[in-house]
């Protein structure tokens, strides 16, 4: 691998572009295979967003004996939309495909703002400590719902006692990076309805074996940009502790998509693979259209130049016959994919509130699994 990069090098940011998604065939297109209705893993919760807690190399830590979780949770509200206004992390633990439901990750009121969203969260290399980035939302003790969003960082210390996974008290939240309207856009209101709002969330750890440096990416949004879809895949490095340095996007959609949601980086055979998942209702009004899915790019070094894969940035989408069943993909070293089901087994948008809750999945959806061979990469 080679030297340390210098603190002074930037990423030359890399364009997803409205000529990269014409090149997606509908016809052709890979898809995920249709998912039956799903078994509820907490029945009184509607579970989204979940992510493994890692190892500093990006693989699921060994955590008594399976997998340690953080999920997005909420009551089962009659709109499963509303779900987002309410979002608290939850702690579930899996052995052998069985899941444990913990409890909330973080005591009530302890967040500074009035709901929880996504993150990643990394085991220390000595396996006693556990660092929480995530992205809080709104602003504690506020009456009406904003759409403020902030990355913060906590850490607890970790034991097993008797096979009993103990957490001790988590420190204070500390914000660690701010969008800087020069890059990022302060602004999240948007259209101030889900998928039209704008993003400085999901901060997402990855540690470079090129120079073993830190960084966060993130999802956000272009500043001052003159389209209402400017959606980015925002990066940050650690210079110290938790100081972290923003740096300009790696990937900017500006005029064609609005969210580049929870982005993340595998390594695989010496290259760099990025994801996202972005949705269909969420591309450019006035320009090509892709299916809600999971899409990424490659490059040779973290910060660029990336390519889409397959051509076009899509990776597979959901099924025609079933175009809201999944989301929020997270592809993991092993190129195992995790989502969670969404809207199982509807064709159309749902009619209205009583048939989006009927076909909320709330629940993780089935894995998947991907194979890659440089440019290209597909579902086993």
């Amino acid at each position: 691998m080679g030297g340390r990069r210098r603190m002074s090098e930037m990423p030359a940011t890399s364009h997803w572009t409205a000529e990269d998604v014409e090149r997606i065939d509908r016809a052709t297109a890979a898809c995920a295979p249709v998912i039956p209705a799903q078994r509820r893993v907490i029945e009184t919760l509607d579970l989204w967003d979940y992510w493994p807690v890692q190892t500093v190399d990006g693989h699921p830590a060994d955590i008594a004996g399976g997998t340690l979780f953080i999920a997005l949770s909420a009551p089962i509200l009659p709109d499963p939309d509303a779900r987002h206004a309410v979002a608290r992390m939850r702690l579930l633990h899996r052995v052998e495909g069985e899941w444990r439901d913990l409890g909330p990750v973080l005591p009530d009121g302890f967040s500074p703002g009035s709901r929880e969203w996504s993150g990643s969260a990394i085991l220390s290399p000595d396996g006693e400590t556990i660092t929480l980035y995530y992205t809080v939302a709104g602003v504690r003790g506020e009456v009406e719902t904003s759409f403020a969003q902030r990355l913060f960082y906590t850490c607890a210390g970790f034991t097993i006692r008797d096979g009993a996974i103990a957490l001790s008290p988590w420190s204070e939240p500390v914000e660690f990076l701010e969008p800087d309207d020069v890059h990022y856009s302060r602004d999240m209101a948007g259209g101030g309805a889900v998928g039209t709002i704008k993003a400085f969330r999901d901060p997402a750890f990855f540690r470079d074996p090129a120079d073993n440096q830190d960084y966060i990416l993130f999802a956000g949004s272009i500043a001052r940009s003159r389209s209402a879809w400017n959606g980015a895949v925002g990066i940050a490095r650690r210079v110290v502790d938790q100081e972290w340095q923003i740096l300009p996007p790696l990937v900017e959609a500006d005029g064609l998509n609005n969210e580049l949601e929870r982005p993340h980086v595998i390594m695989r055979d010496g290259r760099y693979y990025l994801f996202w998942s972005t949705q269909t209702k969420v591309f450019a009004a006035d320009g090509p259209v892709g299916p809600t899915g999971l899409y990424g790019m490659v490059a040779d070094g973290l910060f660029g130049p990336w390519q889409p894969l397959n051509g076009s940035g899509l990776v597979f989408g959901n099924p025609q016959s079933a175009p809201f069943q999944a989301y929020s993909w997270l592809v993991l070293p092993d190129l195992c994919v995790q989502s969670f089901a969404d809207l199982v087994g509807l064709a159309e948008p749902p009619r209205d509130v009583v048939q989006a809750r009927a076909h909320f999945g709330g629940t993780p959806a089935p894995e998947l699994r991907l194979m890659i061979d440089g440019e290209k990469a597909w579902l086993a």
